[in-house]
């Protein structure tokens, strides 16, 4: 499973690129993604769920991760860099995902995707953001519940 949530990932952060950069409606954004025949009904699962999650509760996220990267205006950050502390952060807080787990792939995605200095400042905002994790995820849950 860990190369498919990887995969999983990776999609979702081309999906919310796509949606942030260019606003296109999520289902199209998504259904692209899903026409190689190669990604699995898992991954397709996971992917969706990280991008309809991220996209649910971005506003939220945002706060959080501006908070603590002050110095960057969150609509001045990198596209993939933004998208990627949002992924994280859903992953560690209402996604279940152990917080290292989270981060060590954020990383991993930066260094893939942004640019040099990217892993450092994704590795750091939310290694600023852990010890607020039980708060986040409480704040998610019912701003969640509130939306139903």
């Amino acid at each position: 499973m860990k190369g498919e949530r990887r995969l999983a990932r990776q999609l979702a952060l081309q999906a919310l690129y796509e949606v942030d950069l260019v606003a296109h409606p999520l289902g199209e954004v998504l259904n692209q993604r899903f026409t190689d025949g190669e990604v699995t009904p898992r991954v397709q699962a996971y992917c969706q769920k990280l991008v309809v999650g991220v996209v649910q509760c971005r506003e939220l996220l945002d706060r959080y991760i501006q908070a603590h990267a002050p110095e960057w205006p969150l609509d001045q950050v990198a596209i993939i860099d933004r998208n990627l502390l949002r992924i994280a952060l859903y992953e560690f807080t209402i996604g279940s995902v152990p917080v290292k787990v989270a981060i060590n792939e954020a990383v991993e995605l930066a260094k893939r995707f942004g640019s040099d200095s990217a892993p450092r400042f994704v590795n750091g905002v939310l290694g600023a953001l852990v010890p607020m994790q039980a708060e986040i995820t409480e704040a998610l849950r019912t701003a969640s519940k509130r939306a139903s």
